[in-house]
């Protein structure tokens, strides 16, 4: 039976609660809600056995998205943007007070702002990143969560990639690039003392440093030296010796995770087709065996108290968004809190699989499928979603543009092309020079793998993607106009050119291990034409299929002059061309109403072309 149109509302507005956090003190409960009256997402607080509610923050226009507490339970604190952006600004607000406005800790006009470390030592203080000296550079400062003032305590000579404190929040490692884009882990004895390089990696070895050991000796580092897939190992801060802690057979490692209380590495994350944990220690491992226990997704511990004793737990499912729990590491019990998305029935949402395609020239390509719930899996209209990064990966879980897309009728296939992270060094560095060549094959072929499974039909197929996910639809209706019948770019890059120069000033440190080494440097003319070859821009000419851009005015990755020059190129050739722009956003739409917008324009854009569903058919 086909299950009956889900409202957009249902899957694109704010949740109706989300983000639990518990208290230092384990005696209250924060997690995200709109705002009194509706208004936009803010952090709200009760007690942690139940009672009444109060608003502990209060913006008014973007929204909270994320936040944590102060150590002392004082504060929410939560960084926020200008209208998309990206320079975020860290606020603090005081629950204890809902009349009181949130104070702008960090008022500086274009400067960005990120938290290093929430010292368990020093509740009064953060140490914080920020590039008021220079827009291209991130410093260290320790602000007061009292005055805001700041204090001076570590500048980036200019190739320091990121910052790493000790367990007292002593600044002791730094993640370094060299001028050929490989990189240098840096240590020192204490804030007195210079950095010296402990250990280097070629590019493709990570070497980011995740922590250091309780008594800080040891540095936590991702390291693929001598290996394919990204390991957990100890290095030695004095003698440089390095140590393997674990591994994982398929996959790189996501994270270690460890004790805030006691420093304890307790296990490690890896993400196969779904969430893998390898516990280090007895009552962790059993702890995790009793989550996996409660709900069939995989669990998400977002926040402890101080003592450890309480976690809240999200469960990351492909059918129930944000079921929510508060477990008990003492009694073992798991408290429902609530689901995010309550409207939502699971038993009328559709399983998301993972597949497996063979590329031409024999690469696995880890993909997920999700078909529309009651339909005959044959000749089913068909939506490639790609994903943006293109540094990241598509994973099992909830994701609300597959779900949308299932219920309107549409098959799905999500595809991790080469290039794609977790897999390993050799099939992320598969991808290098390979923009609108060798990634897009890996599309195309999954295409010709849903053809030949009969689940798709060849004439009803649309590229649809947001970022590099935006650039690969461009190049799906420039490259191979002849596989889709409709394309869909949402702040995608048009011109590799004009994107690159355009990067933010901040983003020109990293951009000789990443952009110039994957795809190349404008400023090299032995470079310059190659990446013209690759843009869609020069290629607008063989475009048939209907298309739609969107995009967002404050965008600084992807800018908005990237659709702006494609859809002008069309527009002088008379071809049609759907444009959105939102003036109030950036990479991504935050506001509900802007992406209300959006969902309804995509729905009905495809539908035509596609022959889906849409509201108010049947």
């Amino acid at each position: 039976m086909t299950p009956p149109l889900i409202p957009l509302e249902h899957f694109f507005d704010d949740p109706e609660r989300a983000a639990p956090r518990v208290s230092p003190d384990a005696k209250r409960l924060a997690w995200l809600a709109p705002g009194g009256g509706g208004g936009p997402l803010n952090v709200w607080v009760s007690d942690v056995d139940g009672g009444e509610a109060v608003q502990g923050t209060h913006d008014t226009d973007r929204g909270v998205r994320d936040y944590a507490w102060a150590r002392d339970g004082s504060r929410i604190l939560y960084m926020q943007d200008t209208g998309g952006d990206e320079n975020t600004h860290l606020f603090a607000a005081d629950p204890s007070d809902p009349e009181a406005a949130d104070r702008d800790l960090t008022p500086f006009d274009g400067v960005k702002v990120s938290v290093i470390d929430v010292p368990r030592n020093d509740p009064a203080h953060l140490l914080i990143s920020t590039n008021r000296r220079d827009r291209s550079l991130f410093d260290v400062e320790r602000i007061d969560l009292e005055t805001g003032e700041l204090e001076f305590v570590a500048e980036n000579p200019g190739n320091i990639l990121g910052w790493q404190t000790d367990r007292d929040a002593r600044l002791r490692a730094a993640f370094a690039q060299t001028p050929t884009g490989d990189h240098q882990l840096l240590v020192r004895d204490d804030e007195s003392s210079e950095f010296r390089v402990l250990a280097e990696f070629d590019n493709e070895d990570s070497g980011y440093p995740y922590a250091f050991s309780a008594d800080g000796r040891e540095l936590y580092v991702g390291s693929a030296k001598g290996s394919d897939l990204v390991r957990l190992v100890a290095i030695d801060v004095q003698s440089g010796e390095v140590r393997e802690i674990d591994s994982d057979e398929e996959a790189d490692l996501g994270r270690p995770v460890i004790s805030d209380r006691t420093g304890e590495l307790l296990g490690a994350i890896y993400r196969r087709d779904r969430v893998v944990m390898h516990p280090f220690d007895d009552g962790f491992a059993q702890d995790w065996e009793r989550l996996r226990a409660v709900h069939h997704g995989d669990p998400m511990i977002t926040s402890t108290d101080n003592e450890e004793r309480y976690w809240t737990v999200v469960f990351d499912d492909d059918r129930d968004p944000g079921a929510t729990f508060l477990f008990d590491r003492t009694t073992g019990e798991a408290r429902l809190l609530f689901r995010s998305r309550p409207w939502l029935d699971p038993s009328v949402l559709a399983e998301r699989r993972p597949v497996r395609v063979t590329s031409r020239d024999g690469l696995v390509l880890r993909c997920y499928l999700t078909l529309p719930v009651g339909a005959e899996e044959r000749s089913l209209p068909t939506v490639l979603f790609v994903h943006g990064g293109p540094w990241a990966r598509d994973s099992w879980g909830w994701d609300p543009q597959a779900q949308f897309l299932a219920n309107r009728g549409y098959a799905v296939l999500q595809v991790n092309y080469r290039g794609s992270s977790g897999f390993g060094k050799a099939f992320m560095h598969a991808a290098e020079r390979e923009f609108a060549g060798k990634m897009h094959d890996d599309l195309i072929d999954a295409v010709d793998w849903i053809v030949a499974e009969g689940i798709a039909d060849p004439d009803r197929i649309a590229i649809y993607g947001g970022s590099y996910g935006g650039y690969a639809s461009l190049v799906g209706a420039t490259f191979t106009p002849d596989v889709f019948a409709a394309a869909i770019s949402v702040v995608g890059p048009s011109n590799l050119v004009t994107l690159i120069r355009s990067f933010p000033a901040y983003w020109k440190p990293l951009l000789a291990g990443t952009w110039f080494r994957f795809v190349g440097d404008p400023d090299d003319p032995d470079e310059l034409a190659d990446l013209e070859a690759r843009s869609p821009i020069n290629r607008v000419d063989q475009i048939r299929a209907p298309l739609l851009v969107i995009q967002g005015a404050n965008d600084p990755r992807v800018t908005k002059q990237e659709s702006d020059q494609i859809v002008d190129a069309l527009r002088e050739r008379g071809v049609p061309v759907e444009y959105m722009v939102k003036d109030d956003e950036g990479h991504g739409f935050v506001k509900p109403e802007n992406r209300m917008d959006m969902y309804r324009l995509v729905e009905r854009f495809l539908a035509e072309p596609l022959g889906g569903r849409r509201s108010g058919t049947s």
